[in-house]
């Protein structure tokens, strides 16, 4: 068995050699804050549809309680940290915005198998046993994350680093074995409030809130149904997901380019028309997004997107386009639809 230091610094190291740009270690039980906040989050009805988040509130509140062998939980920073400013494709109104994260292969994949290559790395030279986590299992990312030094959770809610910005997935090792923290970092936000003050929707009730209700990511992901018709205008292109807080954040002029190339734009997605994507059915759909995270939400609802895109657009020749799905067998797609046909009459 390695001494703790040692095997600390090959922890590092290794993960580093992984392609992630920053390993950090905390405690399960260093996030006694968490629920709390929690509780404040779904009292204030902030996570809208989303019911899961309600779920299992004793596992998602309290880390040691998910696996109370854990001793340890290794915080892991991955950059996708785009070549290209992603708030220039909003200019161009008659092509779709989708946040960079998702212009590519499905990072829940990509990140997992590094975690499970650092994982079996751990456990080959020191032992123990291991649970890996990226983005889909009630833990607390972003403030273990904080609590491990990684970075801290900014106005925006989002993780954000003096070493790599705010364009980074987050996953996490847990393991039984001690390996030495690292201290907690401080909030370095300051009086800023770009991220803030970007927001298209007003989602932020204050700094550090975040009313998921009213964020343009929810409602293009997350929300089924149609969208209130006041958001409607507000989604601008914005088909899948929204960027706008993230890109703010002057943190980033530290960003780190993204080490895996399957991060980077498809040509087809960096700004892809309004026209060809509106014409999608359930089978072209499953094609073009295969391996994407695009994907799960299915045609309809990102042709519900695209519908209230094409309204936002201001083209007359996107109309007959429209047109063609005020009949759809989705009722949503059908009302967004003819929402876009009157915006563009």
């Amino acid at each position: 068995m390695k001494s703790g230091s040692d095997l600390k610094e090959k922890l590092v190291q290794q993960a580093l050699e992984e392609g992630f740009v920053a390993c950090r270690v905390c405690r399960p039980w260093d996030v006694p804050k968490v629920p709390e906040r929690l509780a404040a989050f779904l009292d204030a009805g902030y996570h809208g549809q989303m019911g899961w988040m309600a779920e299992r509130t004793h596992w998602r509140g309290d880390p040691a309680a998910l696996w109370p062998e854990a001793r340890s939980v290794i915080m892991l920073a991955e950059s996708y940290t785009p070549e290209h400013d992603p708030t220039d494709v909003l200019k161009q109104h008659g092509h779709g915005a989708i946040s960079v994260y998702a212009q590519n292969k499905d990072y829940h994949d990509l990140v997992k198998k590094r975690l499970k290559r650092l994982a079996r790395w751990l456990i080959a030279v020191a032992g123990g046993e291991v649970k890996v986590f990226v983005d889909t299992a009630p833990v607390p990312e972003k403030a273990l994350g904080q609590a491990a030094g990684l970075g801290w959770q900014g106005k925006h809610t989002n993780l954000v680093s003096r070493e790599w910005g705010n364009w980074a997935f987050i996953g996490s090792v847990f393991s039984t074995l001690d390996i030495p923290a690292d201290s907690a970092e401080i909030d370095r936000c300051g009086s800023c409030r770009a991220c803030l003050d970007s927001c298209p929707t007003d989602a932020f009730p204050g700094p550090y809130q975040l009313d998921a209700r009213r964020c343009i990511s929810y409602l293009t992901i997350e929300q089924k149904g149609p969208v209130e018709p006041e958001l409607r205008g507000k989604l601008g292109n914005r088909i899948y997901g929204c960027d706008d807080c993230l890109a703010a954040c002057p943190w980033n002029k530290f960003a780190v380019a993204a080490s895996d190339i399957r991060y980077a734009a498809r040509e087809d997605l960096a700004a892809p028309a309004l026209e060809e994507l509106v014409a999608l059915d359930d089978t072209s759909f499953r094609a073009k997004f295969s391996g994407s995270p695009i994907k799960r939400i299915g045609r309809d609802r990102f042709v519900r997107n695209v519908l209230y895109a094409i309204g936002n657009s201001g083209h007359p020749n996107l109309r007959a386009a429209a047109q063609s799905l005020t009949d759809d067998p989705d009722e949503t797609v059908a009302d967004a639809a003819r929402w876009a046909v009157e915006q563009l009459s």
